[in-house]
Order: C-alpha cells, then sequence, then structure tokens
C-alpha cells in the first residue's frame, strides 16, 4: 500500500512526525526523493505537491493521501463514508488535526460589496475555482471566477475582480491589503484520504488505527502513583481518568500498611491541579508521562 504525503511546505514536517509518531517510521528521506520505504514492508510512501495528492490517489498511484481538505475538495467530490462516494470522488477518513486555516470570501473593506449577493454580476478572484463555484452555486448567486495563480489578494485592487476567495490562517494578509472577510466558504484542515475502493482494505485500517490512537494520545498524559488501600476511594475521586484508573496491589509500606498501584490517563491540562489534590489524599511516588500512542 501506497501513501502520497507532501514532499515540501508547511504541511512536510508534520506529516512526517505523525508517521513517526504511529510506527510507520520512513527509512529515507532524501531531499527530491520520490518514494520511501517504511518500517513496514508493506506500506511506502510517495512525495507529491500537497495539491496533486488528491490526483494521485484518485488514478490509482497512491491508496491514502494525506492534504489538505481544501485541496481535496478543489480537485473533485469528497464524501465522508465510501457508500456515499461517486467514482470519481475521495473518501474523508480522518481528520488528522493540523494545517487548519479557512477559504473565505473578502472584498475591499471601503468598496460596495457587503454581502455574497452584492456580487451578483461581478467577478471573483481565486486559485479554487471549483470550490468557489460550488459556494456560489450553494448560496445561489451568479458571479464569473477568475482562475489567477498568485496575488490573489491585490486583483480587486488593479480590477481584475470585485472579491477573492483565498486562504486564511490568522487574517493578517487580507488586513494588510485592506480586505474584509464577508462569507466563509470552506474550513479545511488536513485530512487522510483514500478512494471508495480500498476503504475497507485490513491495512487501511490498521493505518487508521495508527493515526487515531495518536491523536487520541495528544494533550494527554499518563499518571502513576501509590496510594494506601484505605485512601483509594479518595484517590478514585481525583482522578476519574479514561474509564476509570488502573488498580493493583503493591507490597505493603514499612508499617505494613496496605497499598496499591494506581495509573491513570489525564488530560494534560489538568495535571498540575490534579498532582497537587493526590497529595493531599496521600498518593506519594507520582510519577507523569508522555504517552506516544493510545488506541481507545
Amino acid at each position: 500500500m501506497r501513501i502520497a504525503v507532501p514532499n515540501k511546505g508547511r504541511l512536510h514536517e508534520p506529516t512526517l512526525s505523525l508517521l513517526e509518531r504511529a510506527g510507520l517510521h520512513v527509512e529515507e528521506t532524501a531531499d527530491r526523493q520520490l518514494y520511501a520505504d517504511t518500517v513496514d514492508p508493506d506500506v511506502s510512501i510517495l512525495f507529491a505537491r500537497a495539491a496533486d495528492i488528491p490526483e494521485y490517489v484518485r488514478d490509482g498511484a497512491a491508496d491514502l493521501g494525506v492534504t489538505g481538505l481544501d485541496q481535496a475538495a478543489e480537485s473533485g467530490g469528497v464524501a465522508d463514508a465510501a457508500t456515499a462516494a461517486g467514482d470519481d470522488d475521495l473518501v474523508d477518513l480522518l481528520d488528522l488535526g493540523y494545517g487548519s486555516c479557512k477559504l473565505v470570501l473578502a472584498a475591499p473593506e471601503d468598496g460596495d460589496v457587503s454581502t455574497v449577493e452584492d456580487l451578483a454580476g461581478g467577478a471573483i478572484a481565486t486559485e479554487f475555482p471549483a470550490v468557489t463555484r460550488a459556494y456560489l452555486d450553494r448560496v445561489g448567486v451568479d458571479a464569473d471566477v477568475v482562475t489567477v495563480t498568485g496575488a490573489t489578494e491585490l486583483t480587486p485592487h488593479v480590477d481584475m475582480a470585485d472579491a477573492i476567495v483565498d486562504i486564511t490562517s490568522t487574517g493578517t494578509t487580507l488586513k494588510v491589503n485592506r480586505l474584509a472577510v464577508i462569507d466563509d466558504v470552506l474550513d479545511s484542515s488536513v485530512r487522510l484520504f483514500a478512494r471508495p475502493d480500498v476503504v475497507t482494505d485490513p491495512k487501511v485500517e490498521q493505518v487508521m488505527t495508527a493515526f487515531e490512537s495518536v491523536l487520541a494520545a495528544d494533550g494527554r498524559r499518563y499518571l502513576m502513583m501509590n496510594a494506601p488501600k484505605e485512601r483509594l476511594d479518595a484517590v478514585k475521586d481525583v482522578i476519574p481518568g479514561l474509564g476509570g484508573p488502573t488498580v493493583m496491589d503493591v507490597e505493603a509500606d514499612e508499617n505494613g500498611n496496605g497499598m496499591v498501584a494506581v495509573h491513570a490517563v489525564v488530560e494534560e491540562r489538568d495535571v498540575f491541579a490534579t498532582i497537587s489534590e493526590l497529595k493531599s489524599v496521600g498518593a506519594t511516588g507520582i510519577l507523569v508521562t508522555e504517552i506516544e500512542r493510545l488506541v481507545e
């Protein structure tokens, strides 16, 4: 099985990190390399431009693809399930939780366009013509779509268009170019895509489980501690854990008191307060560790 991943840009390193944490260590990552093996002999990597990855998956050059929803939607149809997918659709298997951005409709701050309806009969410049046309169809506005390949934000100021549809993460570029957001067109993030015919393949399901385990571990920590048996209920009240803490008997302390070892998964944001509370109810030897993967 082959997974297409971005070969450069802001999505490249996070994607390689995800593969590594998921246990799919990439054996070779030399610059400009097209293919690479992983530690799994049945899984290889294809490096490609993020914009080209959807087409590689559709054409069968790769079975899975990691790229932005914006790129997949621009290249063709995207379905949430294989049963709902058309012949040329990709199936959106999993939101990988990074590369978040928005495609927005924006127009000059001091212009006459304040709603999408104001663009009826006008022109919109964009690097995402397919997504833009789908948006216009959805809102019922008839406007021309002008395809550009860069510097989209300049087009309203040189009379090429009345508005733009462009990617924004923070809105800074729009503000610098005196453009105001009129409407959100598409919320995008990096996803795992597949062709409908491979969705139920056992290896695809294995890759999904590996990726999901990495995402489940993010923002969580593993707590381990000892506690007197008679204080166990108080400890449980402090750390309910993921489905309840794991409790194991251990040797009694030097005074012959019964002890238990308590392990639990907790949210990272709760660790600071939780440790203080655990100490106050008698827990000792508290250890906090990171979690690489968590299969729920």
